[in-house]
């Protein structure tokens, strides 16, 4: 019969076996050329659309640089239909695996961590929105990192998710901008200049809260 600490290790195995073959699938699999997304979704229709952000979300599961998917997404789908697919795809991606993490990796995590996870715990249960919106609009912070990592913590659902949805709104409207604008420049100069002035408005509010916490 199995013991509560072997449930815990079988999970976490899991979870790093389902990390390291989606890993191997992100650097093998051959994807399809922009021409050939695009004729599939005009074939497919509206199923198309939900086809591309369920496939996007799945890609996006894995370590693979969220910029450069969006950034293709706009290529393909132009600016307000690449971001509307972006958006969707990105925010129900971070939900994934944030679900997937807790399940699988919670336990082990306190487990291993003890009471430094518990100082987290503490500080992502009084600013997890703040620190989640602020992993999301730091281009450093790996996407697929900030999602598993949050699931390992104890913050919960609603500021996890809030925080991402807020934070993906300006970066995934940059890249998707950019994307759009190997066709139409002019089109797009205003929402990137409008998506850059409110990435800078947010991370500005976000630091100043910082400061003042910690003040």
């Amino acid at each position: 019969m199995r013991t509560a600490g072997q449930a815990t290790w079988l999970r976490a195995g899991l979870l790093g076996v389902l990390l390291l073959a989606a890993t191997v699938l992100a650097v093998t699999l051959d994807l399809p050329g922009v021409g050939e997304v695009r004729a599939m979704v005009d074939a497919a229709g509206p199923l198309g659309w939900i086809a591309m952000v369920l496939g996007l979300a799945l890609v996006l599961l894995a370590p693979v640089p969220r910029s450069a998917v969006s950034v293709l997404v706009g290529v393909v789908a132009g600016l307000g239909a690449g971001f509307a697919v972006a958006f969707a795809a990105g925010l129900l991606a971070a939900l994934a695996a944030f679900g997937i993490s807790r399940l699988l990796g919670r336990s082990a995590a306190t487990r291993l961590a003890g009471p430094r996870l518990a100082r987290v715990d503490g500080l992502m249960a009084r600013r997890g929105f703040a620190a989640v919106l602020a992993g999301r609009l730091l281009p450093m912070v790996p996407f697929a990192v900030l999602s598993y990592g949050a699931g390992l913590t104890g913050i919960r659902w609603a500021p996890y998710a809030a925080g991402t949805a807020v934070g993906l709104v300006p970066s995934t409207l940059l890249q998707v901008g950019i994307g759009a604008s190997a066709g139409s420049l002019p089109d797009v100069a205003t929402p990137l200049l409008l998506a850059v002035a409110l990435a800078v408005t947010v991370a500005v509010a976000v630091w100043r809260r910082g400061r003042r916490a910690a003040a």
